[in-house]
């Protein structure tokens, strides 16, 4: 009787594969143990071809005989078999054996060992579910971040440093902090992918087997992995080198810190005291069982909750990188796993790109905490002190100008506002010839024409943004130019 889906025990076959249903099903036909059954017999296919290839006796007639056999084996049939056998490998073998011709049946499995097949296929499934599934994803993340950061590249924002209100910014630049970081790391993940390895070299890593079936083994190899479209590992043991796989899912662990840093601040920022920036939230949907108004950033949260379940994983990653002696089995359990962090990480990136798709911004008070509450006034921010976020330019044009202390002289100004509750404007330009020497620097660096211009530009803190808008514009070009599309079309597995 088939097992419902409320029936399995991992929250990714249930909850996850019904919200991310997209993802999940993208994903199944390289990470689900169907998946892994089958790709080892394509595996042990190839190991044929490549048998037959190396004694000139490979034609088209039989590779579709071939792998025509190949598709008729059944995940079923090897679990049956397995309880008879009870070796993974040699009840694979054993089926595909019954389902090809007599006169090739004797070259299944010739000259390797299980890890041979098992450590191949492994690395060829999540070469495939990198190339295929996990780079469009995050490329489509990454889209969607140049492109709030190019719409957004001159909307006003305060910046933030410890939790409190520092200089001015743009919210294009804020995003495009996340559009260096995820390109860099998509960039550095399609690299990984492609260099993954395998193996035919036998027990022991020493081509002891295959010697005995051909004069070049290494060649034999590479027929072999070219079936699979892989690089042969430099230097096996019963197993491929670790850091090869190890390398690529730490950075997709870099990645997956990355997102769950802006889901993070997407977070923060859609706080009901700051409220900068908003989720999308449908007409249907509940934000509390008894607080009807509540519109809570559940997307967010759920990014980084995912995050925290699976980012400890890491560290049986680096645990897999030993084995004992040429191998022991101390990775055949926890090696497993990997597909559901795959899955975790995949699932988070498209719960993240359902944040970005329709993630708003609240103008009103993005000007309200950068301390604009209308057309030429300055409103409240910069520590509670109305336009302080502008004290630092103030003391920057005033050390140019040669006042030694003038770092001091400026936080004197901005006590006095607190004292007398007045904003650091009227404060500051009132302190005439402190005010003198600024606009004096500002007229110099034509920063403004006039003593009038210099005074307006203390009630303006939005104006005071350094290059927010052009480095959100470059990084968003950069990245979004199309260097980062990919078709999918990568993998060379059969």
């Amino acid at each position: 009787m088939e097992r419902s889906i409320f029936g399995n025990i991992s929250p990714l076959d249930h909850r996850y594969s019904l919200s991310e249903k997209g993802v999940f099903d993208a994903l199944v036909p390289y990470l689900s143990e169907e998946a892994s059954i089958l790709m080892c017999v394509k595996a042990e296919a190839a190991l044929v071809l490549a048998h037959l290839k190396d004694r000139g006796k490979l034609t088209a007639e039989i590779r579709a005989v071939l792998e025509r056999a190949a598709g008729s084996v059944r995940p079923e049939e090897v679990y049956a078999e397995e309880e008879k056998t009870r070796h993974n490998i040699r009840a694979l073998v054993n089926v595909l054996k019954t389902k090809v011709p007599l006169e090739i049946a004797p070259l299944v499995h010739l000259g390797a060992t299980s890890v041979d097949i098992l450590d191949t296929s492994f690395a060829c499934r999540i070469k495939r579910a990198a190339l295929e599934v996990v780079l469009p994803l995050l490329t489509k993340m990454e889209n969607q971040l140049c492109a709030i950061a190019e719409r957004e590249a001159e909307t006003p924002q305060v910046g933030r440093t410890h939790g409190q209100h520092a200089v001015p910014i743009t919210v294009g630049f804020a995003f495009a902090e996340y559009v260096a970081r995820a390109g860099k790391s998509i960039a550095r993940i399609r690299e990984l992918a492609a260099d993954l390895r395998g193996k035919l070299a036998g027990a022991v890593g020493a081509y002891n087997a295959t010697g005995m079936l051909t004069r070049d083994p290494e060649q034999l190899e590479l027929y072999f992995l070219d079936e699979m479209g892989l690089l042969p590992s430099e230097h096996s043991t019963q197993l491929v080198e670790p850091e090869h796989i190890l390398r690529l899912l730490l950075e997709f662990n870099v990645c997956f810190g990355i997102i769950a840093n802006l889901a993070d601040d997407i977070r923060n920022l859609q706080r009901s005291e700051i409220g900068e920036a908003r989720e999308g939230f449908s007409s249907t949907q509940v934000g509390s069982s008894t607080m009807p108004q509540k519109r809570n950033p559940w997307n967010s949260e759920h990014v980084k909750s995912l995050w925290k379940a699976f980012m400890p994983h890491v560290t049986t990653f680096f645990m897999d990188q030993i084995s004992e002696h040429q191998r022991d089995l101390t990775n055949s359990a926890s090696q497993r796993f990997v597909a559901e962090y795959i899955t975790g990480f995949c699932m988070a990136a498209e719960r993240m790109c359902a944040v970005l798709s329709s993630l708003s911004f609240d103008r009103e008070n993005l000007l309200r905490n950068l301390g604009v509450n209308a057309p030429g006034t300055a409103g409240g921010s910069g520590g509670g002190i109305p336009g302080g976020i502008l004290a630092e330019p103030a003391y920057i044009l005033l050390a140019e100008s040669g006042v030694s202390d003038a770092h001091e002289e400026i936080r004197k100004i901005t006590l006095a506002c607190e004292r007398e509750r007045v904003s650091f404007a009227a404060a500051l330009i009132r302190e005439k010839a402190l005010f003198a020497k600024i606009a004096a620097q500002m007229l110099k660096l034509g920063i403004a024409r006039t003593e009038a211009e210099a005074a307006a530009f203390f009630e303006h803190p939005e104006k005071y943004n350094g290059l927010a808008a052009k480095k959100a514009r470059e990084l968003a070009r950069k990245y979004g130019n199309g260097e980062l599309q990919n078709s999918g079309k990568f993998a060379k597995c059969i």
